[in-house]
C-alpha cells in the first residue's frame, strides 16, 4: 500500500470541507495552494480565501501563486514531494503542474458528469429543475471537467432546497467520496471511466448578471427554480419599477402560486405582509428581499417601512 503525500489545491469554502475530511481520516498534507489575496470590500482590504484560513489554523504549509507555471512555483511545488494532488474549486492547471506527481492528479467535481462542466454546477442543476444531482472525482487532463471518472456519488434535490443548502450536502458526499477515492488509489485498485461527449450535455456556465436576472415571462417553476438556484449567492434580481422610480432588488426566496388573475405580467399586488408578482398561471409570492442600500428582510419587514402604488411592476 503507498503511502499517501498529499498537494491540496482549492479556494472556497465547499473545498475547506473537503481539506478537514481528509486531514481528519489522518491522510498526509504536505502543501496546501490557493488563490492570491484579494481586495475586498470597501476599504479594498485584502480577504484570505476560506481555504487560506483554514491552511493557517492548521498549521499547514501553504503557497499562493499568482502564476502556475512561474519557476519558482514550481520549484517549490516540487520541492514538496508529493505524490498525489487533489482540487477541489480551484483554477485550471498547466499540464507540467497536472502531471508532476506520480499517481496523478484528481478533481472533486460538484456534478453528475459529463453533465454540469464548468463553474456553477451546484447553481445550473436547481435552475434547469434537476431532481438529481452529485459529485464526481476524475484525473485531470488538459480540458475543464472531461478526464477519466473514478467515481461518483448521487443524491436527490429536494423541491424547495435552494443553492447554499444543496452545496452544504455535495460537500459532505463530496468528502465521503475523495476519501473513498483516497482509498482506492492507495491500494491501487483504481479503475476509470471515461466520459463520453454527447450533443445534449448540460453546461455550468460562469454566473453573471444577465443570467441572474428574473425574466417574468417565463412560467412561475422557471422563476422559482431561478431563485432558488442563486440564493444565497449571488441571487437572482430584478427591476423594481413605481412612480418613475427604478430600484435593482434581489429576491432570495420565493414560493408559487396558482391562480388565475387577469393581470399583466411583472404587475404587483402588496398589502402590509405581502407581495405577489403576477406571472403565467399565478403569482411569485416574495418572502425574501433585499432592497438596495439596505440588508436582506423578510417581505413583513421589508413593507413594514414602505409602501408601494397599484401601478408598481417588476421587469
Amino acid at each position: 500500500m503507498e503511502k499517501l503525500r498529499i498537494v491540496f489545491m482549492g479556494t472556497p469554502e465547499f473545498a475547506v470541507g473537503i481539506l478537514d475530511t481528509i486531514i481528519k481520516n489522518n491522510h498526509t498534507v504536505v502543501g496546501v495552494i490557493t488563490a492570491a489575496d484579494k481586495p475586498a470590500g470597501r476599504g479594498q482590504k485584502l480577504k484570505y480565501s476560506a481555504v487560506k484560513e483554514y491552511a493557517l489554523a492548521n498549521n499547514l504549509r501553504l503557497l499562493q501563486p499568482t502564476n502556475l507555471k512561474e519557476e519558482s512555483f514550481l520549484e517549490e511545488l516540487k520541492s514538496l514531494n508529493a505524490n498525489l494532488q487533489i482540487v477541489v474549486a480551484f483554477r485550471m492547471l498547466p499540464k507540467v503542474v497536472w502531471e508532476m506527481p506520480e499517481l496523478g492528479t484528481f478533481n472533486l467535481h460538484a456534478s453528475l458528469l459529463p453533465n454540469y462542466r464548468g463553474a456553477a454546477p451546484i447553481n445550473w442543476a436547481i435552475i434547469n429543475g434537476e431532481t438529481k444531482t452529485g459529485v464526481t472525482t476524475f484525473f485531470i487532463d488538459d480540458k475543464i471537467d472531461t478526464g477519466a471518472m473514478i467515481l461518483s456519488s448521487e443524491i436527490e434535490i429536494d423541491p424547495n432546497e435552494n443553492a447554499g443548502h444543496l452545496h452544504d450536502r455535495l460537500m459532505h458526499l463530496g468528502s465521503k467520496t475523495v476519501i473513498s477515492t483516497l482509498e482506492l488509489i492507495e491500494k491501487g485498485n483504481v479503475t476509470t471511466t471515461i466520459q463520453k461527449d454527447a450533443s445534449d450535455i448540460k453546461p455550468a456556465f460562469k454566473l453573471n448578471k444577465e443570467n441572474c436576472k428574473i425574466d417574468w415571462t417565463k412560467s412561475a417553476v422557471e422563476i422559482n427554480n431561478l431563485i432558488r438556484g442563486l440564493s444565497p449567492y449571488p441571487a437572482a434580481w430584478c427591476v423594481f419599477l413605481d412612480k418613475n422610480e427604478e430600484w435593482n432588488v434581489k429576491i432570495y426566496d420565493a414560493k408559487i402560486v396558482l391562480e388565475e388573475h387577469d393581470l399583466a405580467t411583472g404587475n404587483m399586488i402588496c398589502t402590509k405582509k405581502e407581495m405577489k408578482i403576477a406571472v403565467e398561471k399565478g403569482f411569485i409570492q416574495v418572502l425574501s428581499l433585499q432592497f438596495p442600500g439596505k440588508k436582506k428582510m423578510t417581505t413583513p419587514e421589508f413593507l413594514n417601512g414602505i409602501s408601494f402604488s397599484p401601478e408598481a411592476k417588476v421587469y
